[in-house]
């Protein structure tokens, strides 16, 4: 019974790898934008609103997909995230020339909600296997979602390309692939049993006597307030210069090349961050975890305020590490703070930091930088809130 335990552990954990690097398919619009603007004479405002109604309706899929795993389990809400995505993908391809709006419904809405939907499915779920290494599990499937990038970003370019198949088949070819994935291989993703549960949590001091909070008792306490603010305070170096990265690079004196290259390194350093923040907190825990991640970004940024050449690329990828590192962790501090037993919802509601940040952090970076330019601001405000963050998790985890 044991052995047979362990198996559907690995097999969770497997099946939401593959799961993961297909549903972050959703956020290489960037590589869509372009071939959609030319297919339907679109304005790049226009375009650009679309991964700006994704991005909220991405989270509110995360908490939606918690409150639903805890009632109906990781299967179910993989598979309904799994044909939404799948449906707005497809019904993407079906928009006439004339109402490329409907991109916000179908690509956004659809696809952005179900994707949020599978990303707390398989998180949640290999968690929950893996109390044990709970950081790293997350950290593997949350790594893999920042994978998909690196992964799929070629193949689309190539569909996309002179040669390739076009906007629309891209959709059909995407909806087909991740339909076939998800509805198979989400057959593996399933949730263990309460015994199984329960008896981790008797096998690990860690989680005797602690109290396990309801979403209510969550919105209720002072804490969870003060974990989206410790999250908050960690990723606006990252949002604030994303868009900037390449324009900025090429200013300090890297070529065009060198610039692309940079933009690449920090899809792997967001990667990397988001595996071994996890794990490093299964050895020394979540406070120094965040205590490292906010002395790099608060380094980083400040020496990024003048830096030239190739130290560049360096400092960018540190600050990107610790943005990845920051989405490492988020779910181990949900179920730290707040227990096992609804692990699901609470970490929907924690990653509502998500949200807030993904809308605030550019739309302040591009009202501070005129023409493209980060003026010390893009500098400051991200140090300062590093040390508000320091300041809140003291108060956080208090005299531990």
């Amino acid at each position: 019974m044991q052995r047979l335990k362990n198996g559907s552990r690995y097999m969770a954990l497997a099946g939401g790898i593959i799961v993961q690097i297909f549903v972050g398919i959703i956020y290489i619009w960037s590589i869509f934008q372009e071939p959609v603007i030319e297919y339907f004479n679109w304005t790049h405002s226009g375009a650009a609103l679309t991964f700006s109604v994704m991005l909220p309706m991405n989270v509110l899929g995360v908490t939606a997909g918690g409150i639903l795993n805890d009632r109906k389990g990781a299967r179910f809400v993989l598979h309904t995230g799994g044909i939404l995505m799948t449906a707005g993908l497809l019904l993407s391809s079906l928009i006439p020339k004339g109402q490329p709006w409907l991109l916000y419904i179908f690509y956004a809405g659809m696809g952005g909600f179900g994707g949020g939907l599978a990303y707390n499915a398989t998180v949640s779920c290999a968690q929950k296997w893996w109390l044990d290494r709970k950081g790293l599990a997350g950290g593997i499937i949350v790594c893999a979602y920042g994978m998909s990038t690196v992964v799929f970003t070629p193949v689309v370019n190539m569909l996309l390309g002179e040669n390739g198949v076009g906007v629309k088949n891209t959709f059909r070819i995407l909806a087909a692939v991740f339909a076939v994935i998800v509805l198979t291989v989400g057959w593996f993703v399933v949730n263990p049993d309460e015994e199984y549960m329960d008896n981790c949590v008797k096998d690990s001091k860690e989680w005797i006597g602690k109290k396990q909070y309801k979403p209510g008792d969550v919105l209720r306490s002072g804490k969870y307030y003060m974990v989206l603010i410790c999250l908050l305070c960690l990723t606006p170096a990252y949002l604030m210069l994303n868009p900037m990265i390449k324009s900025l690079g090429e200013l300090r004196g890297l070529s065009e090349e060198i610039a692309v290259i940079s933009v690449m390194i920090t899809g792997l350093a967001s990667a990397l961050g988001r595996l071994t923040a996890a794990w490093l907190s299964d050895k020394i825990g979540c406070k120094r975890v965040l205590l490292m991640l906010y002395t790099i970004t608060f380094v980083s940024i400040l020496l990024l305020w003048n830096i030239h050449g190739n130290m560049f690329i360096v400092l960018i990828a540190l600050i990107t590490y610790a943005y990845g590192g920051c989405a490492g962790v988020t779910p181990v501090l949900a179920t730290d703070f707040f227990g096992t037993k609804y692990m699901s919802s609470n970490f929907g509601l924690v990653m509502i930091s998500v949200m807030i940040s993904g809308i605030a952090y550019p739309t302040l970076g591009t009202a501070v930088s005129p023409a493209g330019i980060p003026a010390a601001q893009v500098f400051l405000i991200p140090a300062v809130l590093c040390v508000a963050g320091f300041v809140t998790l003291h108060f956080l985890y208090g005299k531990d």
